[in-house]
């Protein structure tokens, strides 16, 4: 989901991930992931995985959401791939956040999202966790400005 871009640049400042140069295999394990409180997204946890999606080229990163949890409608400038590692996903389309028109997305889900399209999603009943992956620069914009949390 694009569902974190602008939100990611946000949270990402400062938040590296493992390196990796150019032609060389990168290995990061669970336990070496740096966990941190997104402030686009009060109460979740993000983990960058490699690269930076506020700059150029590929990122991955890894979102944990508490249960019940639900992200604003939001769009973002690059395309947006999720996939689900654990718990349940909902996701929806349009600008209003809508629990009757969303997707679920069980384990293994996926989502590919294009660039500027407005979606919303929200968590099951227990902690779900989401790896987004894409090509950046990439942002988050909510489409009502009030539901950003870093303007509260």
């Amino acid at each position: 989901m694009r569902i974190l871009l602008t939100l990611l640049i946000a949270l990402l400042v400062g938040v590296t991930s493992a390196p990796a140069q150019q032609g060389q295999h990168l290995i990061v394990t669970s336990d070496a992931l740096k966990w941190v409180d997104p402030p686009t997204f009060p109460g979740a946890k993000l983990a960058v995985v490699q690269g930076d999606p506020s700059k150029e080229g590929l990122f991955v990163y890894r979102v944990k959401f508490p249960a019940n949890y639900k992200v604003a409608p939001h769009f973002h400038k690059a395309s947006e791939n999720v996939t689900v590692l654990s718990g349940v996903f909902f996701i929806g389309m349009g600008e209003k956040f809508d629990q009757g028109s969303g997707k679920e997305l069980p384990v293994g889900g996926f989502v590919s999202i294009p660039p500027t399209h407005r979606h919303f999603a929200w968590a099951g009943g227990q902690e779900t966790l989401i790896q987004v992956h894409g090509v950046g620069p990439t942002d988050i914009t909510f489409v009502n400005p009030a539901d950003d949390p870093r303007k509260k």
